[in-house]
Parts: C-alpha cells; structure tokens; sequence
C-alpha cells in the first residue's frame, strides 16, 4: 500500500509541483507590485502626469470624470489607463495632446481633444511613437488635426474608437487614423468622420482594417500607399470626397466593403493605381461618379463584386494588364466599362450585365452571344466631357445600336464571351 502511495507521490504530485513552480518563476517581476492610482479632482493625485510619475511597469491608471488640461501627456511606461465617465484631456490647441513612448500602454474610455493644426508639425490627440503592442479601444476623439497617430513600432491594435473633426477645407485638417512604418496593426470598429483622410497607412506591412465606417471626409475614406500583405474586409465608405485610394502595393485583399455615395467631380468609390498580385472581390459599389478606376494595376482579381447605379462602373486605362474581371453584375450604370485604349489587356468572362441584349436558347444561363460592355459614346465622352450632356438622348441611343451591330471604334477584345442571365440579386 506505502509503495503504491509513493508512486503516486512521484508520478502526479512532484509533476504539479514542478508545474507550478515554474508558473510562478515564469510571472513579471513587478506583478505583486501592479495596482491602481485613481485621478480626480479631490483624489490624492490630480493630474495624469502626476499618476505616470509615481506608476510603475504594469500599474493602473484610473482617470475619474472631468476635464484634464496638462499640456501634452508623454506615457512613457507600460500601464492601463481607463476613463471612468467619458473624462476630457484637453489640449487646448497647443500642440499634441498624448504621446505614448513605451511598449504595451492600454489606453480605454476618454475623449481627447484639441491638438493644434499645424503645417510643419504633425500633432495628435494620441501619438504612438516607436512605442509596439498598444491598445487604443473606446475612445472619443474630437476636433482634432490628426486623430490617432502611429509612428514605427508594431503590433498595435485600434478598436471601437470615434473620430471626428469638423475643418472646412483639407489644408486645415489632418487624418483621423495615420500610421507610417507601423507593422501587424489592427484598425477595427471605427467611426471616422470629417478628416482628411479618414484612414491612412504608409510604409505599413501585415495591416488588418476591419468593420470600420469612414464617411464625409475631405478626402479619401481610406488612403494607403507602399503598404504590402493589408487586408481591408467589412468597411463602409461613404461620402467622402475622393473615396479610396489603393496605390503602390502588392498582395493587397479588398473584401466585402461597401463603396457608397462618393460623388464629385474627381471622386471614385476605389482608386487603383500600381498595384499587382491583389483582389477586390465581394463588394457593393453603389452611386459613385467612379466606381473602380484602374491604373497601372496588374494581376488583380475583380471579383464577385456589384456594381450598381453609377457614373461608371470601371474606368480601366491601357496601363492596366492580366486582370480578371468574373462573376461580377454591372446594374443600371450610366458606363459599365470605359477605357483609353481600343487594345485590351485584361479578362472579362461570366459576369451579368443589366444592358446585355442577348438571348440564352441552350437554357444554361449564360447567353449565346458575347457581350460589348464599351459604349461607343462612352468613348467619346473620355475625348470630349462636355459631351456628358447628350447622355439620354436620342442619338446616343442609335449610337449605341450601331455599335452593337458593327462595332468598329470600341475594343475589339474587350468582350465578355460567357455573359451570365441572372445576377446575384436576381
């Protein structure tokens, strides 16, 4: 019976042990040491500057509710701070407001306001600043030049935070969401309205947007340029100026976003331009004056997306070569398809057209005869605008028909040769 009990003492217990020895061994030094500094007016420590002098490496900073005016905060170790009542740090328009220098810094529940408009200096309401592993959840940032700023560093997450800004013209506002040289971030549940840019990356690597809506900004709801391996699924682009702007990137994935509303003389829904090896693919593009616009792109799959009640659906320029388009419905655009080239360079096969004029005797839903998405008047339009005008009348109607039944100044191979019946929606 005693041997059978030593086993067991051996086998399970001195294994335990061990275990949790090594759990132990394995805790931060300091994790005995974390605790909580309260903030307020009437608390023993008043200011914030003053609970990051006496904190420590893990510690808690807990900010009660009212109005905090200390020049700019500089977070230069790693702790949680945590507004209770929606408390104001308040710049006052004179330069940035918080700085964050140290690795790991937890910032959740204020509103930050007032950093200074500048056009040599970039302030923000919260500058992360070579600093890796911060997270920046459930704040309101308000009237701001830039709203969040990351600088270097990586691993940084941004969630469920409100932006907005209310400068009348670009060069009195800055981006809500900046990143440059910032790696593995994540940009998810956002609300971003009135910037420059509602979100922009530069030199950015590994970026998940996700579930964010960037709307009436001054320019672009998402700009981002040398900016590799980013996927942006489940976003809202509405209203903005110009839209989005994809430039100078590979391996880029645009999925299930909506393009809404983005009109203006120089406006797209999506704006390509030298990017390659990507796809944009389950989209809606609705009431754009552009909906895609191609340059320079390469190697792209255009793919399952809708593309409904535009000015044009895609502008694609000769620049743009071995891209697919498939499975996609073009629906009641005023274009679905223009370029500046009779050459054509790219695959369109298998997507719905609303202006196809075939017919489907085999029963198979793909029509018997190929589709002509370029109108002729369509190109006339890209020489001479002004011609914009003549868009619903009669002679742009019998333009169109003798186009179709000898077309001679549209591309020859830009044809759909498997045009489906039926759309997605259909």
């Amino acid at each position: 019976m005693r041997t059978i009990e030593n086993r067991t003492f051996k086998n399970v217990l001195i294994p335990a042990l061990i275990a949790a020895l090594l759990l132990i061994l394995a805790l931060p030094a300091n994790a005995e040491q974390a605790r909580e500094i309260v903030v307020g007016p009437g608390e023993e420590v008043t200011t914030i500057t003053a609970a990051l002098g006496l904190a420590e490496d893990g510690d808690r900073i807990l900010v009660r509710s009212g109005t905090y005016r200390e020049g700019e905060v500089v977070v230069d170790r790693s702790v949680t701070i945590v507004g209770e009542g929606r408390p104001v740090i308040d710049g006052e328009g004179e330069g940035g407001v918080m700085r964050v220098t140290a690795d790991g810094v937890e910032i959740r529940g204020l509103l930050i306001r007032g950093s200074q408009s500048s056009h040599v200096r970039d302030h923000a309401a919260l500058r992360v600043d070579g600093a890796s592993n911060c997270l920046i959840e459930d704040n309101v940032f308000e009237d701001n030049f830039f709203g969040i700023y990351l600088a270097r560093g990586e691993g940084c997450r941004i969630r469920g935070n409100e932006l907005r800004a209310t400068a009348a013209r670009q060069s009195e506002a800055a981006n809500g969401i900046h990143a440059w040289n910032a790696n593995r971030i994540i940009i998810e549940r956002n609300l971003i309205r009135g910037h420059r840019d509602g979100i922009y990356l530069e030199h950015v690597t590994g970026a998940r947007v996700r579930d964010n809506v960037s709307e009436q900004n001054l320019r672009y709801g998402l700009h981002f340029m040398f900016s590799d391996d980013t996927h942006y699924e489940r976003n809202t682009f509405r209203n903005n100026a110009a839209g989005v702007a994809v430039m100078f990137t590979q391996n880029v994935v645009i999925r299930d976003n909506l393009f809404i509303d983005n009109w203006g003389t120089a406006a797209y829904g999506l704006l390509i331009k030298d990017i390659r090896d990507s796809r944009i693919e389950g989209n809606i593009f609705r009431r754009n004056t552009v909906a895609l616009h191609s340059d320079g792109a390469d190697r792209v799959a255009i793919e399952g997306n809708l593309f409904v009640r535009n000015g044009w659906a895609v502008k694609i320029m000769a620049s743009s070569q071995e891209n697919v388009f498939t499975g996609n419905d073009f629906v009641d655009n005023s274009f679905d398809v223009t370029t500046n080239s009779r050459r054509n360079y790219n695959t369109f096969v298998g997507n719905f057209w609303s202006r196809y004029k075939g017919y489907d005797l085999t029963g198979d839903g793909i029509g018997d005869v190929p589709h002509r998405p370029v109108r002729l008047f369509a190109l006339l339009v890209e020489r001479h605008p002004s011609a914009l005008i003549l868009l619903r009348s009669l002679f742009v109607d019998i333009l169109d028909v003798a186009e179709r039944v000898i077309p001679v100044l549209t591309p020859e191979t830009l044809v759909d040769d498997e045009p489906r019946m039926r759309g997605m929606t259909t």
